[in-house]
């Protein structure tokens, strides 16, 4: 492939020769946790993101804890073979809404817990920049 003579550009273009002079310059010791520690816009942008994930995850488990309630709420409330159960003497229902709605906490929590802890490992790997 041959490259022939270059031609001055077409009329309406322009052509960019030279970076932008007026940007704002990151002196090369900048490292991203200082950029944060300093708050600079930089370091804005880091921390909102991360509070930006939180915020995410939080509805995300949320929105699974509800739907979890309400499917124990729709199964005691529309499925009538259900509520006729006994287990030990104790209705179906009861022992579901009592006692069955605690391991749904506990794994909700457990996710939550586990999800941003990950979070916060992406997050220290990219300021402390490993």
């Amino acid at each position: 492939m041959t490259i022939g003579p270059s031609r001055p550009p077409a009329a309406g273009r322009v052509r960019v020769a030279a970076p932008r002079t007026q940007a704002s310059h990151i002196p090369p010791g900048t490292s991203v946790s200082q950029e944060v520690a300093e708050q600079t816009a930089v370091g804005e942008v880091m921390v909102r993101s991360l509070i930006r994930s939180q915020l995410r995850l939080a509805l995300v488990v949320t929105a699974g804890f509800t739907a979890a309630l309400l499917l124990c709420w729709a199964l005691v409330r529309w499925v009538p073979f259900f509520s006729d159960w006994l287990i030990l003497g104790i209705p179906a229902p009861w022992l579901l809404l009592g006692v069955g709605i605690y391991p749904i906490i506990g794994a909700c929590a457990w996710l939550y817990v586990r999800a941003a802890t990950k979070n916060e490992n992406q997050y220290r790997d990219l300021v402390d920049e490993k």
